[in-house]
């Protein structure tokens, strides 16, 4: 009897090996058949969706920014060209300044906000006073706003943060280390940014 269970114990165990061999085997020819399956289906789908205009994200390259498409404004009047211009010069995405101008006064050279921000830019008297513009002046306004924007973006080294200090100030950047908690802010530079929610 201990003869046939030695027997049995032996094959179990001879059995036991070559399965496990087996399964090695098998578990690397299966890694090398998906390596192989997903190489294919990399290259295929590389080349297929290239020109895919479906499956392109919805960019509008201005200097080194990406932003998403959306409506800059439906504004097409004198000022447009000169705030494009201001871009350039000072080295800002056109599409950046004019949605900028765009939520800040809707166009209007004669706004005058709650807090007393004046003209295109919606430059607050003090800031105006610094930049040595006339608030008042529409051109003057509009290239106090394009100075101030990227002295901001010189500042902090995002256009991101850059909308948050025009809106919010710098210190409230700098305070927070980042976008303000201000709701109106968040929302001012998402808006601007061209993500909407």
């Amino acid at each position: 009897m201990r003869k046939v269970v030695g027997i049995v114990c032996l094959a179990a165990l001879t059995c036991g090996a070559a399965l496990a061999e087996n399964a090695t085997v098998s578990s690397k020819s299966r890694s090398a058949i998906f390596s192989k399956q997903t190489a294919v289906l990399d290259r295929r789908s590389a080349s297929q969706y290239e020109y895919s205009s479906r499956l392109v994200p919805q960019t509008d390259f201005s200097g080194s920014l990406a932003l998403p498409r959306a409506s800059t404004s439906q504004y097409r009047g004198i000022y447009l060209p000169v705030a494009e211009e201001l871009a350039r010069k000072h080295r800002i995405p056109q599409v950046l300044f004019v949605r900028l101008i765009q939520q800040e006064s809707a166009w209007n050279p004669l706004a005058i906000s709650h807090k007393g921000a004046i003209g295109l830019a919606q430059l607050m008297p003090g800031t105006a006073k610094y930049l040595r513009v006339d608030p008042y002046d529409p051109m003057q306004n509009l290239e106090g706003g394009a100075r101030y924007l990227r002295e901001q973006y010189d500042t902090f080294g995002s256009w991101q943060l850059a909308l948050a200090a025009y809106n919010a100030g710098p210190g409230a950047v700098r305070n927070h280390g980042g976008v303000p908690p201000y709701r109106e802010t968040q929302n001012y530079v998402r808006k601007i940014m061209g993500f909407s929610g």
